[in-house]
């Protein structure tokens, strides 16, 4: 099952692909290169079609969990100070993304949508100190009674060329719903409240939906 982000680039790519394959089956005399062509094009074709791959998971949803937004693994848990919507202090979680990972970003709680807006920035590598400030982001903060207000930015990378951002202020979201999407590869910070219990610990694998982030 594809994500519906993926259907028009899984079409053009294997359009493209089988376009490419002919050309090189019937205009390339070296049947090696040929081979090596269409194998380098089914390669891609794949990595395509496993980037918007969308898999079914069964959720277990719980209001004192906060639950990991997107797959991929855990690159900072720090205590920092948030100036965009709280402008004090909070515990922040980032999951880095590689372009393997299933990019589909999911409530980590569920509620009231009470903040929601989108930053068009720069494309600095996902890992850079300044990404989560400067780069093409979106943050959207979600009302659960559990935690209060808990902020999720989704930031893009330097492969990262489309943040989509589902959530709109004032909509009822259910956790581990879907968010947005971002293509190819990036991150997302989770703010939670400081007296949050962190569940994970850095450089663990995480998956949306699934992995607790923090209890309350």
């Amino acid at each position: 099952m594809f994500h519906k982000e993926g259907h028009k680039i899984i079409l053009i790519t294997f359009m493209l692909c089988i376009i490419l394959s002919m050309f090189s089956h019937f205009l390339i005399e070296n049947e090696m290169i040929s081979k090596a062509i269409i194998a380098v094009l089914i390669v891609f074709l794949v990595l395509i079609l496993q980037f918007f791959r969308n898999p079914k998971r069964n959720y277990t949803l719980d209001t004192n969990h906060a639950v990991s937004p997107v797959d991929g693994k855990v690159v900072v848990i720090e205590e920092v100070f948030e100036k965009e919507y709280y402008n004090e202090k909070r515990l922040q979680v980032s999951v880095f993304m590689s372009p393997l990972n299933v990019h589909i970003t999911r409530y980590p709680v569920g509620g009231n949508v009470v903040f929601s807006k989108y930053h068009p920035g720069k494309f600095l590598v996902a890992w850079h100190p300044k990404s989560s400030e400067e780069n093409e982001r979106t943050t959207v903060v979600v009302n659960n009674p559990a935690f209060g207000d808990v902020l999720h930015r989704q930031i893009a990378g330097a492969l990262a060329k489309r943040i989509v951002n589902y959530a709109e202020k004032d909509q009822q979201v259910d956790q581990a719903s879907e968010s947005g999407f971002i293509k190819f590869g990036s991150r997302v910070d989770v703010f939670l409240p400081l007296d949050a219990k962190i569940n994970v610990k850095l450089n663990q694998k995480v998956k949306g939906g699934i992995t607790i982030l923090a209890k309350k």
